[in-house]
């Protein structure tokens, strides 16, 4: 269900995806297959379906880029109403949950674990990064109000 409400999203926002390799339903989340059966493939591909193949790539590469925009904006509100109210720009335990969450849905996945906990972090890291800024500026702003005041 996950993959039909994600793949309805990217198409609503005009990203199509070639068809891959493997036509299961997870091949859209990860791939299981040994890298020698991988390169097995790409040696008997012709090179218009190797185009196609990076085609696909290109496609979920776009579709990265666009969900990570998302919750961008959506971290940024998060960042706002954490300086509005005085929180501090990281909270640990989420970031344990939300680690141990992902690592879970990685391995149901077929997706390295660890691979899904160090590109979290870099997420994290600089969500963080964005909300000290965003704090930061809460702080200056407010000091200027208070010498006009």
């Amino acid at each position: 269900m996950r993959c039909f409400l994600l793949l309805t999203v990217l198409l609503a926002r005009g990203i199509c995806f070639v068809p891959l390799v493997r036509s299961s339903p997870n091949a859209l989340l990860a791939t299981t297959e040994s890298d020698a059966s991988i390169e097995h493939h790409l040696e008997i591909c012709d090179n218009s379906k190797l185009e196609s193949m990076r085609r696909s790539i290109d496609n979920f590469d776009a579709a990265i880029v666009h969900l990570l925009a998302e919750r961008f904006k959506v971290t940024k509100a998060v960042g706002e109403y954490k300086a509005a109210v005085g929180l501090t720009a990281s909270d640990p335990s989420r970031e344990a949950r939300q680690v141990a969450r992902l690592k879970q849905l990685a391995q149901e996945s077929g997706l390295d674990p660890d691979f899904s906990e160090k590109f979290l972090r870099f997420i994290v890291d600089e969500v963080i990064n964005h909300h000290q800024r965003i704090a930061e500026r809460a702080r200056i702003r407010q000091q200027n109000e208070e010498k006009e005041a």
